[in-house]
């Protein structure tokens, strides 16, 4: 006989497996399967270019167009450098509360599906329920992208997506397009004495943060229109979060490097913005150049994260109210692969057990209600296609 877990069970077992995504998601993915194939349903995996992690795909039920498919990513952040005050792999239950690395990110929202499939193998389904789970969500969406394509080549399609990220169990139909750059800042060293004839890389990399700094204060500045106003914050952001350059106190830089992560409204251009920043840095090599030929600016987009937009009769959206009953809206800063499986012309909204506000953070957890919410949900969804 195969084992069945609760809802908690799941989690913990998907907790235990370290997926930060600086590691394998293999141990988890093929404990996914073998589950999976215990019940007798098939999966399939889609590898990344190294065969080191995997995406995930399965369907339960008939094999006709119009079913729902679940949306989950199987990666977590480090823990390094945060303050746990329990094992960040394994669930400690306190206070209503289970704790571990991925309780609320996301995989609550896996345990809620994977713990529901000896109830769908039992269920007279008229129309199917597909998972999908992902791996490198969380540095750039880097594993839908070609997990979709093989599900859109591989299974009927379905009548809606639902992104299971935490969102409280309520409706969020907008996010902002994520886009991560690297620039690489190469000048030309001499002594700091004789700065005149040389070209700092943190000095002209300072110019280029500058710059991005006034961008946001410009957005920042800006009436929002009736949907900007439901983000927080209601316009376009651009974030240096790591810069590293130089060698010594008196030697001009050689070389600095920083990441760039841009939250543009969905009804923005993200390309536009890239094509911004560089016309800014070809101006700044100008004058780098001008001292040194050898000077330049390498500037790398490492992602495009699309941004979810509000639909006109959204099917998904439609469907998730008349289980949730929730009858408001909202839209999230961060981005999600939701807008990965809209741009491929699937009916898409988010909603999954959690809050966003623990996502992150050392001793992360999820409310017990929150599970036994998206177990409701779970079986309003069930109940849907039968």
């Amino acid at each position: 006989m195969p084992q069945e877990y609760t809802s908690i069970e799941m989690l913990n077992k998907l907790v235990s497996f370290n997926t930060v995504s600086s590691e394998s998601n293999l141990d988890m993915i093929m404990f996914i399967k073998d589950y999976l194939n215990s019940f007798g349903v098939d999966s399939y995996l889609v590898f990344d270019d190294y065969k080191t992690k995997a995406n995930l795909f399965a369907q339960i039920g008939p094999n006709v167009e119009g079913g729902i498919l679940l949306s989950g990513h199987t990666d977590v952040v480090p823990i390094e450098g945060q303050n746990w005050k329990t094992n960040p792999f394994k669930i400690v239950e306190k206070n209503n509360r289970l704790f571990g690395r991925g309780t609320s990110d996301m995989k609550g929202f896996n345990a809620l599906i994977l713990a529901a499939v000896p109830t769908l193998m039992e269920t007279k389904l008229k129309k199917p329920i597909q998972i999908a789970l992902s791996y490198d969500e969380e540095i750039g969406c880097l594993g839908a992208p070609r997990m979709i394509k093989e599900i859109q080549a591989s299974l009927p399609k379905a009548a809606a997506v639902i992104v299971g990220e935490p969102t409280n169990m309520q409706i969020v139909d907008g996010h902002k397009t994520s886009v991560g750059v690297k620039t690489h800042v190469r000048g030309f060293e001499v002594h700091s004495s004789l700065m005149h004839t040389g070209v700092s890389a943190v000095m002209n990399a300072s110019k280029l943060v500058s710059w991005l700094g006034e961008q946001t204060e410009k957005n920042k500045n800006m009436q929002p229109d009736d949907e900007d106003i439901q983000f927080d914050p209601p316009y376009s952001t651009l974030h240096v979060g790591t810069i590293t350059g130089g060698t010594a106190g008196n030697i001009t830089a050689k070389d600095c490097i920083f990441s760039l992560d841009i939250r543009c409204l969905p009804r923005e251009d993200s390309k536009a913005w890239i094509e911004k920043y560089r016309n800014y840095v070809s101006i700044i090599e100008r004058e780098m150049k001008a001292i040194n030929q050898s000077a330049e600016i390498k500037v790398e987009v490492a992602h495009v994260v699309p941004g979810l937009k509000p639909e006109i009769n959204c099917f998904a959206e439609q469907l998730v109210r008349s289980i949730t009953r929730d009858n408001g809206t909202k839209k999230v800063s961060y981005g999600t692969e939701a807008g990965q499986f809209q741009k491929a012309g699937y009916s898409t909204i988010i909603c999954g057990p959690g809050s966003i506000k623990q996502a992150h953070q050392p001793n992360e957890y999820i409310e017990m209600s929150q599970l036994h919410e998206g177990e409701k949900f779970v079986a309003g969804l069930i109940k849907s296609l039968c």
